[in-house]
């Protein structure tokens, strides 16, 4: 919706008496169709820090937790789409929905300071609790959302996870989000490419230019779906290249994500 028309629609509701704005404090209004981002566009991805809403980019991904309502209504004003950033294949101490998950649906460490992945079999209890997060990226009137963690089969989580179990919950997660009327992405995990790319968004990928997996993203572009990727130890010169020319939309980032980015 254009910005003068919902000046208009804001000021008939306040004259009707209504204190709510669609796309204001409340819940923003329903989308017509859900966004579907196109390849080579440029993009920032900031998880950490205050967050600096003056970098000149199309897209911005940034915590679904951390950022309220305001901060996506002020990026969207300034033309931007906004993916939510969630960690749905593992489990954070300092969520202020951590102690909603049951013990036994805590693994093994997954590297990262509080973190802890999950028994993403167990889509009877983490259904629900996915539900109600993704329903804050909607509310909060986010685009998009970013699952992260979605590759708990190929690592050590402490339960005997299988491709089939992590391919289930892939499509558990698009599903509420696609419900809600929110794109969704692919986040990392390759071998999934060829059942997904029909059914997600876009992709975020982190180092696949360092691993040499880069080209295994092209079913994503093919499809004109965006893929957001970072490197974090090459120098931009170093998978730029490649990058522009597969179509992806790539930068060097820091690991703590943060601000700071050299786009290609």
């Amino acid at each position: 919706m254009r910005r003068a028309s919902i000046l208009l629609a804001a000021l008939a509701l306040l004259l009707a008496g209504c204190t709510t704005v669609p796309g204001g404090d409340g819940a923003p209004p329903p989308r017509a169709e859900r966004w579907r981002p196109k390849p080579g566009l440029a993009w920032q991805w900031q998880l950490s820090g205050t967050l600096d809403a003056s970098v000149d980019v199309p897209v911005y991904d940034i915590d679904g937790f951390d950022h309220p309502a305001a901060t996506v209504a002020g990026l969207r004003a300034a033309g931007r789409r906004v993916i939510c950033y969630l960690s749905t294949g593992a489990w954070e101490d300092w969520r202020p929905d951590a102690a909603e998950f049951p013990k036994e649906l805590l693994g093994k460490g997954n590297g990262w300071p509080g973190e802890r992945w999950l028994d993403i079999r167990r889509t009877d209890v983490l259904e629900p609790l996915m539900a109600e997060r993704i329903e804050m990226c909607r509310s909060k009137g986010f685009d998009a959302v970013e699952p992260d963690n979605m590759d708990g089969y190929a690592n050590a989580t402490g339960f005997p996870l299988t491709a089939a179990d992590q391919l289930r919950y892939h499509r558990l997660i698009a599903r509420l989000a696609h419900e809600r009327g929110l794109a969704v992405g692919l986040k990392n995990d390759l071998d999934h490419i060829p059942e997904l790319v029909g059914e997600l968004d876009f992709a975020v990928n982190e180092q696949c230019a360092q691993y040499r997996e880069c080209a295994r993203l092209s079913p994503f572009v093919r499809a004109g779906k965006a893929v957001f990727h970072v490197e974090y130890e090459l120098a931009a010169d170093a998978f730029c290249p490649q990058a522009r020319k597969l179509g992806l939309s790539s930068q060097r980032k820091r690991y703590e994500l943060d601000a700071w980015r050299e786009p290609c």
